[in-house]
């Protein structure tokens, strides 16, 4: 009687085995099956399994995985110093949390933006514009450089030139370690490659970005420093 019901324990296991085998690959959280899919913007390095083992880095951040891939893809950029504060070496000392979000529901004006850095209860959050949604990682990434040094309440003229100024400096290196990431069709892509030209166009200096920063009717009645940022 015994070997009967270890045989037939083996026989179950036997199958639960060969089941979970034949099963897609995905990830359990607390009960959840996550499937991992990787768009075809993605870098090649960034497959299944990298994205898995960087995860646990990142998972404080967002619960997206395609935040992850942009933050990691601003190691050795002008952007590390963003990305750093986004894992929590900011202000708050507590990681910036980082999502999609309809940002008319902040406030009407603000429908339109690409990105918001907020500040809410000594938290710090990034809300992207969902619009962004299907961007290549790479111009993410470079528009996370920008927002990560927003981190008060507090803006200026000086503050959005350096961010900007930033922005395209970290998007110049990310085609150079990514070029695949220059996919014109992205309405975010084109933001990018125009904040290059500006760059580029002032000798790689904040120049022609000063000006436009200036000139942008969302900036107008900003002082011309803040905190943390008192030179143009």
């Amino acid at each position: 009687m015994e070997s009967k019901n270890l045989r037939t324990l083996s026989g179950i296991l036997i199958l639960g085995a060969l089941f979970l085998t034949s099963m897609p690959a995905y990830s359990l959280n607390f009960g959840k099956q996550e499937e991992i899919i990787i768009p075809e913007n993605y870098p090649e390095k960034y497959d299944v399994e990298y994205v898995k083992r960087i995860k646990n880095l990142y998972k404080d951040v967002s619960d997206d995985h395609i935040f992850y891939v942009a933050l990691d893809m601003l190691k050795d950029t002008n952007g590390e110093f963003s990305r750093r504060a986004i894992m929590g070496n900011n202000l708050s000392k507590k990681p910036v949390r980082i999502m999609f979000k309809d940002l008319g529901t902040i406030r009407p004006d603000y429908a339109d933006y690409d990105a918001l850095g907020w500040k809410k209860n000594k938290r710090l959050y990034i809300f992207i514009n969902p619009k962004h949604r299907e961007a290549p990682p790479g111009a993410i990434a470079a528009l996370l450089s920008h927002e990560a040094l927003h981190q008060d309440e507090y803006n200026s003229i000086a503050e959005e030139t350096y961010a900007w100024t930033m922005e395209a400096s970290v998007w110049s290196e990310i085609l150079e370690l990514f070029p695949e990431s220059d996919e014109n069709l992205s309405p975010l892509v084109q933001r990018e490659n125009k904040l290059k030209q500006l760059f580029e166009k002032g000798n790689y200096s904040s120049k022609y970005i000063r000006k436009t920063v200036q000139s942008n009717e969302g900036y107008k009645g900003l002082p011309a420093t803040s905190p943390g940022f008192e030179d143009l």
